[in-house]
């Protein structure tokens, strides 16, 4: 399940949303044996991993807990649908169910429409919590300071790139950049020495969606100096930066300066499937700033099998601006399991949060979701570390990786984000112009809740 989501919240109409609580099967109801569990069940009918794993947990959880029965409620959506559909069931007390897989992205919208249960009460008796990587913790932190999900893994991002080109350019094979000038200097020698393939991908614009954001700007933004989206001293948005103006101008040089692929590619919405599936493995893509989840469309039976991809590509930590502290960048998104204010059996439904999060269960979906770890115990676990090849590079990246301010006026600033870069991408607008605009659609989106940094 790619964690990379984007700004489509409650699109789906209100009539669609309805119509599946009945199909969902209702809510929780009122026995205090049974627990309701709603996930996102993936749209490819071949690929269930999430199915599968819950219904391993399931067994051992009632085999564990004798008369105790577990109903999983899958729901059967893309993303946004998914959102609307699930925040239907959390309004009311007959469809809420017990326990829900939440995306980080958006569970600030459900927290702040109080439909979810702070779970600080259970945490502090629950042992296993010290285990969970501190940034980790945070990405289901609210405002309030109260902690409303489990984060079960994680993601993170890097830049990918291609050994076969880099030998062309000259370029040495263990590429690791410490400033952005060494990746534009690197993304300049391939553009000169071979010609014929794209140096550097940075994804930018609206119809990239979260990607543009979180892949490009954010990866970017966060190597410039602290906060640099979000005060959480004042609870404001950040406007005026010099860092926001800085990340800018390294999208607008990928593309001014023709490091980039062809504006018309960048823009189109379907370029990462063309990254992931045609650029990387025809070594066409020298540089690809990108996720942790890559690996998923190459494995065996994937869209886009690849299995010599860990023999052709190398991975480097994306580096802060000017090599300052900590030296590199990273961000991450990831899913939740959050339990519904409205839940019947809330104390149940922890018990399973526990029965999923023992270390060997953590670890089993780690691995099969191609996963990030964010308890320290798999992180160190030998079996998990060679499970894929990569995996132990993006989980050391967890120790210095970000979360998105995620709350409720996020999706708009990420819109706002994207404009901004698009901007600068086609040339339409300068740095600064563009700067400017993306302050005054902070400004309105939050309410003037902003200050100047």
């Amino acid at each position: 399940m790619r964690p990379t989501t984007t700004p489509l919240l409650l699109a789906a109409s209100t009539l669609l949303a309805a119509g599946t609580l009945t199909a969902c099967g209702g809510g929780s109801g009122d026995d205090p044996d049974t627990v309701k569990i709603s996930f996102k069940q993936s749209t490819d009918n071949q690929i269930r991993v999430m199915d599968t794993y819950l219904a391993d947990i399931k067994k051992q959880f009632e085999r564990e807990n004798p008369g105790k029965k577990v109903k999983l409620v899958p729901i059967k959506a893309p993303d946004s649908e998914y959102y609307t559909k699930l925040q239907q069931m959390l309004r009311s007390p007959k469809t809420a169910p017990d326990l829900v897989y939440e995306d980080t992205f958006l569970i600030n919208s459900d927290i702040t429409s109080g439909y979810l249960k702070p779970l600080d009460t259970y945490l502090a008796k629950w042992q296993d919590w010290n285990q969970f990587i501190g940034t980790a913790k945070t990405a289901a932190k609210a405002a309030d300071g109260k902690t409303y999900g489990v984060p079960d893994g994680t993601d993170t991002r890097g830049l990918w790139f291609s050994k076969a080109i880099f030998e062309k350019a000259g370029l040495p094979a263990d590429w690791q950049p410490k400033t952005w000038d060494d990746v534009l200097d690197a993304a300049r020698t391939v553009k000169k020495k071979v010609p014929d393939v794209t140096p550097l991908n940075v994804y930018t614009g609206k119809p990239a969606g979260e990607a543009a954001t979180m892949q490009g700007f954010q990866m970017l933004a966060y190597g410039t100096g602290k906060d640099p989206l979000y005060d959480p001293g004042s609870k404001k948005w950040v406007t005026g930066s010099q860092g926001f103006k800085d990340s800018l101008k390294f999208v607008e040089t990928v593309y001014k300066d023709k490091l980039g692929p062809d504006v018309s590619d960048a823009l189109d919405p379907n370029f990462a499937t063309r990254v992931r599936g045609e650029l990387l493995p025809e070594d066409k893509l020298a540089i690809n700033l990108d996720g942790s989840w890559l690996p998923q469309d190459w494995g065996k039976g994937a869209g886009h099998e690849w299995p010599e991809w860990s023999k052709k590509l190398g991975l480097a930590a994306m580096p802060t601006q000017h090599g300052q502290a900590p030296g590199k960048v990273s961000m991450s998104g990831g899913w939740t399991w959050a339990i519904p204010s409205k839940a019947d059996n809330p104390d149940l439904a922890f018990k399973f949060i526990e029965t999923m999060q023992t270390k060997a269960n953590a670890k089993k979906w780690y691995i099969a979701n191609s996963g990030i770890a964010v308890r320290k115990d798999v992180a160190a676990d030998p079996t998990y570390v060679k499970a894929q090849p990569g995996i132990k590079f993006f989980t050391d990246l967890v120790a210095s990786t970000y979360y998105r301010p995620a709350y409720p006026e996020y999706p708009k600033v990420s819109t706002a984000i994207q404009e901004a870069m698009e901007s600068v991408t086609t040339g339409d607008s300068s740095v600064d112009d563009a700067a400017s605009g993306y302050d005054e659609e902070v400004d309105s989106a939050t309410d003037g809740k902003v200050t100047d940094k």
